[in-house]
């Protein structure tokens, strides 16, 4: 059975070279264009994993790992922060939030395999 991955980006073209190197880890993927839309779908069919923009419309990453960590989903998804923003506050913020890895865009296979391990799901 495949582990599944929600992308968060409202970059289609993120989602694409997401979706391609998660396929290419036997993950099944699911888009969503920011976090309101992912918040929907988390809710309705939790993912594994979710790979986690920070800089979106309507509802950014923070807003939507704060909703998540609040909501009442009996197991909640790994999340991994995927994002330009790099500065140690950023990440302190980001892990403090809630998140459980951090990966640097733009990212390659191996990056995102090695996080995706740490956080026990390749």
């Amino acid at each position: 059975m495949s582990k599944k991955c929600l992308v968060v980006d409202d970059s289609k073209v993120i989602r694409k070279v997401a979706r391609h190197i998660l396929e290419t880890l036997d993950f099944t993927v699911d888009e969503a264009v920011d976090g309101r839309d992912a918040l929907d779908q988390c809710l309705q069919t939790p993912p594994d994993v979710v790979l986690l923009d920070w800089n979106m419309p309507v509802m950014s990453g923070m807003e939507f790992l704060r909703a998540l960590r609040q909501s009442d989903l009996p197991v909640r998804p790994k999340v991994v922060f995927c994002t330009t923003e790099n500065g140690m506050g950023h990440i302190r913020a980001a892990i403090e939030a809630g998140a459980d890895e951090y990966v640097m865009k733009p990212f390659d296979r191996e990056t995102l395999e090695s996080k995706l391990q740490i956080v026990g799901l390749a």
